[in-house]
């Protein structure tokens, strides 16, 4: 999860039950605005573990679609086709002179 710049970064610790039930930490709950009964997620990459509020405003089909599309990807590979021509030419005429700039921040209300 990407904090806004005027959060602080901090390591909370918190140990592993038999069952695989561990707490967390007050300060952390604090910093996401958890309470009783909020959803929590977990993303598992590369770079290790991090904790986010799972909104339940959020479409849940939208993830199960994705795993759908990832599985089918990584199964029928074949099925993957270029863009022809015609559509790269419309797709590079609707960008045509739209400045992007990845660094710039995001303004307005984003769900993530």
């Amino acid at each position: 999860m990407a904090f806004a710049s005027s959060v602080e970064e901090f390591e909370e610790l918190s140990t592993l039950t038999d069952k695989g039930q561990t707490t967390v930490p007050k300060s952390v709950r604090k910093a996401l605005g958890l309470s009783a009964g909020d959803k929590i997620a977990f993303h598992v990459g590369e770079a290790g573990v991090s904790l986010r509020r799972a909104d339940e405003a959020s479409d849940p089909a939208i993830g199960s679609f994705l795993s759908f599309l990832a599985r089918d990807i990584e199964r029928h590979p074949e099925n993957l086709k270029a863009f022809s021509p015609e559509v790269k030419k419309r797709l590079n005429a609707l960008v045509e002179g739209v400045a992007v700039d990845l660094e710039a921040p995001i303004e307005g209300d984003v769900d993530l």
